[in-house]
Order: C-alpha cells, then sequence, then structure tokens
C-alpha cells in the first residue's frame, strides 16, 4: 500500500500512479512539459487544492521520489495486474484507472472515470506514447510475446538425425565414436612441428580403421566405396580439419590420382601403401606462376627415348610447385602435373609419379623443397613449394590412363583433342570438389552449433524490472542465424545430391556434373565462410575466444573459397557451361521451334508477372514451394538469357571470344548462383517429398521455406526491376521471413542436435556449460 493520505482520501488518484512511475523510471521532465502539466492540473475542478499540490508534488524534477517509493508504486501496478485484460495493459491510462477501482471500494464508477480525460491529456503533455511505455510495464503485468519463445521440440531428433546420415548412417557411426577417444583430444600448440606430427598421427590412427583406403578397390586393401570416403570426410570435419585436409591430400588427391589417371601397374605397386599411409605423398599441380589455369604449368617432363625416362624440370622460379600439401616434411612421391615433351614438341599437360624423398626422409637427387610456413589456418598441414632440376623417372611412372609413349617412343592417346583429354584428365578429379563443400559444411554446423545453443541459454536484457530473456529470442539474433541453419540444411541435400549423382555418373553426365560440382563447391563455401563469420559475431566477445573454437573454424576455412579452383573462376566455368546448354537447345531447334520457345516464354512471362500475382501479398502463397520455384526458374532463364544477348552482341560486334566473356563476367558470376540456387531449392522440396516422418516434414517444409524466400529477399532488387514482385510484395516477403525465423528458433536446438557432432568435438565452454 502507497504510504499517503491523499489516496486513502481520494482512491481516485491512485489512476495517477503509473504515469508518475514512468515519469521518473523512463522520462525527464523539460520545462515546457512542466509548465503544461501544472495548467493541466490546476484546471480540474473535481481536486482539492491541497489534491492538486500533492499531484504536482510528485511531478517535481528538484524534489524526485525516494527508491523506496518508486518501488512502492511499481509494487501497487503489479498487485493489479491480474484483474487487467491484455487490451488494457497496453494503455497507461487503463491501467491507471484498473488501479484505482481496486482501491475504490465505495466511489462510483462515474467518480473513477472522470480521471480518463485529464489523465490522457497529462500522458500527450509529458510526449509519453502510452502504448510505447506499458511495454514497460509488461513484466508486471504477462510475458511478453519475445519471452514467450521457449525451446520446444516438435519432432524426433534422432529420426531427423538418421535422415541427414542417410545411408552414411554406419560409416559415420564409427567415425563418432573414433573422435570421441581421448587419443583426438584437441591439441593446444604454437608450435608448429608439434602440431604437424599430431596431425600426421591422427591420419595414421584413420588410416589403421581402413578410412584412407576405403574406397580403392578390395585388392588393395580398400572397399571400393566412394561413397563412405565422401562420408568420412564429412564426419572428420568436426574435429580438426588440419587433420581432414591432410587425410584428403594423403588418400584422395595422391592416391585417387595414381588410382585414377593410373592403370593397373600403378595400382599394384603403390595404392595398398598409399592406403596405409607407408607411403605419403603430394597432388603437386599448383605452380607460383599457375593457379587456376593448370592447363599453363611450366614443369616439364621431357621424354629421353634412348634411355627411357622422363626428365621432370622446374624452368625457372616462378615455375615452382606451390602449397603443395604434405610437401615440407613428410611427402616420399607426388604425382606431378607437366607438360610432356617429346621431340621439342609439347603434348600438353600430363601426370608423373616423382620421387620427393627416400625411406630415411632425406630429399631426392635435384629435388628442392622450401617450408611454406605459418599461414593463416590449417598449420598443421605441411604446405611446401617444390622445383625439380632435370630429375629422371622411369618410363612407367607415366599416369597412363589417357596418354602414354609407345614403345617406339610415340605419343598415343585414345582421346585425339588435346584440349578434350585435358579436360577429361580433370574431370577424374571432381571429387575432390565433394569432398570440400561437405567438410565446409560440417564446420558450418559446428559454429551454428555452437552459436544456437549459446544463444538460446545466454540471457541478455528484457522488459523493465522483468526477467532477462535469452538472446536467440530477439529477431535480429533469429534473422543472423536461422536463415544460415536453413542454408545448411539445404545444402547438406544438395551436396548429397552431387554426391549421388557423381558416384552414378555416365560419361554423357559427366559435364553437368561437373558443373554443379563447381556451383556447389563455390556455393557451399561461400557459405560456410559467411556462416562463421555471423556466428562469431553472435557469440560476442565469447566467440573471440580461442577456447570457443570459432577463430580455428574461420581461419581453417578460409582456404576453401580457393583450394579445389578460387570460387568466382568457378561459377564462371558454371556459367559457360549453362550458355553451352543454352545455345545447344537453340541450335537443336528449327524455326518453328524457336516461334514455340518464344511464345512459352511469354506465356511463363504473363503467367507470373500479372498485376495480381506481383501484388500477391497471401503468406500462404509466399510460402508455396511452386511460387518459390516459378520464381528461381524465372530469374534462371532471364539471366541466361540476358548474358548471351550480351555475349552475342559484342561478337556480332567483332570483338574476340576472349574479350566477349571478360565483358560480361559479371553476369556469368550471376547465372552461376541463379543455377546452384535453383538446384538447391529442387534438391530441398524433393528431400520433403521422400520424407515419410510427418514432425520432421513439417520442420523441413519451415526451413525450405525459409531458404527460398531468403534467397529471393537477398535478391529482391532484380526481382523488382523485372517487375517479378512489387515493392508491397517485397514487404510482405520480409514479413514472412521474421515469422518463420520466429518458428524456427524454437526449432532450432534440435536442429542442430540432428546434426549429431560429438560434444567432445563442440569442445567449446560456453556450450558445455550452463550460462547464469
Amino acid at each position: 500500500m502507497i504510504q499517503s493520505k491523499y489516496f486513502q482520501d481520494n482512491p481516485a488518484l491512485y489512476a495517477f500512479v503509473p504515469v508518475f512511475y514512468m515519469v521518473w523510471a523512463d522520462a525527464i521532465l523539460t520545462p515546457s512539459e512542466i509548465l503544461k502539466i501544472r495548467m493541466l492540473v490546476d484546471s480540474q475542478d473535481w481536486l482539492t487544492d491541497e489534491e492538486r499540490q500533492f499531484l504536482l508534488s510528485n511531478l517535481d524534477p528538484q524534489n524526485p521520489p525516494s527508491p523506496n517509493q518508486l518501488k512502492g508504486w511499481l509494487k501497487e501496478i503489479k498487485h493489479s495486474a491480474e484483474a487487467m485484460t491484455d487490451q488494457m495493459k497496453e494503455s497507461l491510462v487503463d491501467i491507471g484507472i484498473k488501479l484505482a477501482q481496486i482501491h475504490a471500494q465505495n466511489q462510483s464508477e462515474e467518480v473513477l472515470e472522470k480521471t480518463r480525460e485529464p489523465l490522457k491529456d497529462l500522458v500527450e503533455a509529458m510526449g509519453i506514447i502510452s502504448s510505447e511505455s506499458a511495454f514497460h510495464l509488461r513484466s508486471a503485468t504477462r510475458k511478453t510475446s519475445t519471452e514467450n519463445q521457449p525451446t520446444k521440440n516438435t519432432f524426433n531428433v534422432e529420426v531427423m538425425a538418421d535422415l541427414l546420415d542417410g545411408q552414411n548412417k554406419d560409416i559415420l557411426t564409427k567415425v563418432r565414436t573414433l573422435l570421441a577417444d581421448e587419443a583426438f583430444n584437441f591439441l593446444e600448440t604454437d608450435n608448429l612441428k608439434e602440431y604437424r606430427e599430431q596431425v600426421l598421427k591422427w591420419c595414421q590412427y584413420h588410416a589403421e580403421q581402413g578410412f584412407g583406403a576405403i574406397a580403392y578397390p578390395k585388392t588393395y586393401g580398400g572397399k571400393g566405396d566412394m561413397r563412405q570416403y565422401f562420408a568420412i570426410m564429412e564426419g572428420l570435419s568436426y574435429h580438426d580439419l588440419s587433420a581432414v585436409i591432410k587425410f584428403g591430400v594423403q588418400f584422395g588427391l595422391w592416391g585417387m590420382s595414381v588410382y585414377l589417371l593410373g592403370t593397373e601397374k600403378h595400382h599394384k605397386k603403390y595404392l595398398k601403401s598409399i592406403g596405409t599411409l607407408e607411403l605419403p605423398g603430394c597432388f603437386a599441380m599448383t605452380e607460383t606462376g599457375h593457379g587456376s589455369n593448370v592447363k599453363g604449368v611450366e614443369t616439364t617432363a621431357t621424354y629421353d627415348h634412348s634411355r627411357q625416362v622422363f626428365v621432370i624440370n622446374t624452368p625457372h622460379e616462378g615455375a615452382g610447385k606451390e602449397y603443395i600439401g604434405n610437401a615440407a616434411l613428410h611427402g616420399r612421391m607426388a604425382t606431378v602435373f607437366a607438360k610432356l615433351i617429346i621431340d621439342e614438341v609439347d603434348y600438353g599437360v600430363n601426370a608423373f609419379i616423382v620421387p620427393l624423398r627416400d625411406e630415411n626422409g632425406h630429399l631426392w637427387s635435384g629435388v628442392k623443397i622450401k617450408d611454406c610456413g605459418r599461414k593463416m589456418g590449417l598449420n598443421g598441414v605441411d604446405n611446401g613449394r617444390i622445383w625439380f632440376d632435370h630429375v629422371e623417372i622411369g618410363k612407367d611412372e607415366m599416369l597412363d590412363r589417357y596418354a602414354f609413349v609407345d614403345d617406339n617412343g610415340q605419343f598415343q592417346s585414345p582421346i585425339t583433342s588435346d584440349n578434350r583429354r585435358f579436360f577429361t584428365m580433370l574431370g577424374t578429379l571432381v571429387g575432390g570438389r565433394i569432398g570440400i563443400p561437405r567438410s565446409g559444411l560440417s564446420a558450418s554446423k559446428s559454429g551454428l552449433t555452437i552459436a544456437i545453443k549459446y544463444g538460446d541459454q545466454r540471457r541478455q536484457f528484457g522488459p523493465e524490472n522483468g526477467v532477462e530473456i535469452p538472446i536467440l529470442n530477439y529477431k535480429t539474433h533469429q534473422r543472423r542465424l536461422m536463415p544460415l541453419l536453413a542454408n545448411a540444411y539445404a545444402n547438406h541435400f544438395a551436396l548429397q545430391y552431387l554426391t549421388e549423382r557423381y558416384l552414378n555418373r555416365t560419361e554423357e553426365d559427366m559435364q553437368e556434373i561437373e558443373a554443379l560440382a563447381a556451383g556447389l563447391k563455390a556455393f557451399c563455401t561461400w557459405n560456410t565462410t559467411t556462416t562463421l563469420q555471423e556466428c562469431r559475431e553472435a557469440l560476442g566477445g565469447k566467440g573471440y575466444l580461442s577456447e570457443n573454437r570459432i577463430d580455428r573454424l574461420k581461419n581453417d576455412t578460409d582456404i576453401y573459397t580457393t583450394f579445389e579452383g578460387d570460387n568466382t573462376v568457378l561459377m564462371q566455368l558454371v556459367a559457360k557451361s549453362r550458355l553451352s546448354e543454352f545455345k545447344k537447345e537453340f541450335a537443336d531447334i528449327n524455326f518453328f521451334g524457336m516461334l514455340s520457345y518464344v511464345a512459352e516464354q511469354a506465356k511463363t512471362s504473363f503467367s507470373e508477372k500479372n498485376p495480381i500475382i506481383v501484388r500477391n501479398t497471401d503468406p500462404e502463397h509466399l510460402k508455396d514451394f511452386e511460387f518459390l520455384m516459378d520464381a528461381f526458374k524465372y530469374r534462371e532463364k532471364s539471366i541466361v538469357a540476358s548474358a548471351a544477348r550480351r555475349f552475342k552482341h559484342y561478337l556480332d560486334g567483332g570483338m574476340d571470344s576472349f574479350d566477349a566473356f571478360n565483358e560480361t563476367q559479371y553476369h556469368m558470376l550471376g547465372i552461376g548462383f541463379a543455377f546452384v540456387e535453383r538446384v538447391v531449392l529442387e534438391q530441398f522440396i524433393d528431400q520433403i517429398e521422400r520424407t515419410e516422418d510427418e514432425n520432421c516434414r513439417v520442420v523441413l517444409t519451415r526451413l525450405c521455406q525459409l531458404y527460398g524466400l531468403s534467397q529471393i529477399e537477398k535478391h529482391k532488387g532484380w526481382y523488382l526491376e523485372q517487375g517479378y514482385i512489387e515493392g508491397v510484395k517485397s514487404r510482405a516477403i520480409r514479413r514472412v521471413v521474421n515469422e518463420l525465423c520466429q518458428e524456427i528458433r524454437q526449432e532450432a536446438v534440435p536442429l542442430v542436435n540432428a546434426f549429431r557432432i560429438p560434444e567432445k568435438c563442440l569442445a567449446a565452454p560456453i556450450v558445455v556449460q550452463q550460462t547464469t
């Protein structure tokens, strides 16, 4: 009870208490406001002079209420909360009158209602927006919508986890069990040599489990199972990423180049010892002067027919092999890409097995290696630079699946065209562009798990005098993390699709698969970089501490956007492939077919761009898969057609094709993104249609809707320019994205639990310790 005779004599004065509280809790009275208040109070003829003076004394900046008095007012407000409706709680005036009613047992409603107009005038005079001020009192009356967003679980996490693991559940379970062993405790050291030796030891443990050779034929210690190899890369990426990359260099790049580019003699001689890690090796393609342009490498392999040897030579400093994993310390042999020279004729780039060190670790004669030293990340991998000074290798050391030198010293190949032979050779190595994005996705999942679980626990701010709320309940935090969680699921299913396409490839499919692998590698690894940066910021200062692992994840995956193909270059490769398909589509149709195509495009444009559709803001329409798919396809077709027109315009003007492509590079990137984004959405929708569990299907549908609408929102400028949507629809999309983020927030913790990341691999104290 507020101790004052004025309240006791006239309970109607209680109506002013919420206003008094707001003034002193959250406002500053200016001189002009004080003058207005005085005039208002003086004009109330139902008040006595003493009551007027009493009210004004409670609004005197020179004589503020004591802390105890302020808390007494708040206590009275809380006491009245139980008798209020939600609508009443939105108004300071209604809150005040209800408070007066509670205390005015013998006073008529008419007397109390007399306070309503002066209270409204008082609130207005002080510049208080009633509904916003009432927000500060909600903690005294009810839970806010922001508070009322608890983590819940509407689906079976194990069912969802099984769906994500798919056919790989058994091998992934084995990987997770292995990583939980104390032998895989993270090593915290700044000693480069110590770290590299530990990474080598981890790879040896993997080899002992048969992981390294798993993709090789059974004859050479493997299982012939490339699907399991990719799954192992994905699973190991929840642990130390240096170990993953060294694993990939040894068993993927080095071993698979021998397997896929070599023939039986090479398999018998090398594969078993590569799979057990008895023969550490390298993949020496990149040169200082030639990274993405592999066809331009300058290392030479000159054939000497009289002695039947190849002489491997680095013609100058800039032609040295660079960034070569395993080279600085452990590699004993390497697959070296070099120009084959026979009788002074250049037969293009081919692959050769070249020794680097003997069994005792001493450099081979003519081989020079320099350690690349400390890097931004992946410092457990011993990258090095290699130069060859007329190193001789036997004739059989040429990897000869696609080309060889016969007994007469003549070059032979089943593929006549140098270009086709070169790209066929590189096409066999496309598996690396599947393993890297799957590894990057695992790193994204780790970062999201840490950030989302922390956000669910960490409490900051809240309603005035109320409890603090989890930061994951804030819309900005949801906007930062929920679309990225949707991306993780979307990319997961897209990469599963790519893997299956690759495993079941035919020669006719290879060009499309190579474009798909290039595009998804770029799209997913760029997403990894974005995701981990957002997770770092979402974790605040805790994300900056090394103990919480985000720094290692960020630094180690940063290079994923560069190796196995620079992402920007890969997206241009995708664009060339799509333009080739576009050109072929027109080349295969006659004049009447062309008319049909144009008519179909006009029909599509009319059906999707009519005034009703472009302004349709109904949430069910916006979340409908048909709308999303149509929007993605329209964007892809439009960008391809636009780029083709631009390219043709330059060619018609006499421009060289190389220069024309350079002029349209920006549009080429757009083609790549539009293609990949559409494929990712298609595969997400296909997965939902295959999902039998109803509860999992519901939450996956929300994630897919968020992925699709987030992409449209990201490209809203383009859609608005094209007239595909209007401003009112763009704003409606923003609202639906906000709603989806809020819905998914409540499922976010179970959704990251479905990743089945071992607690020992997360190893972030902010996750394993409850935040206080």
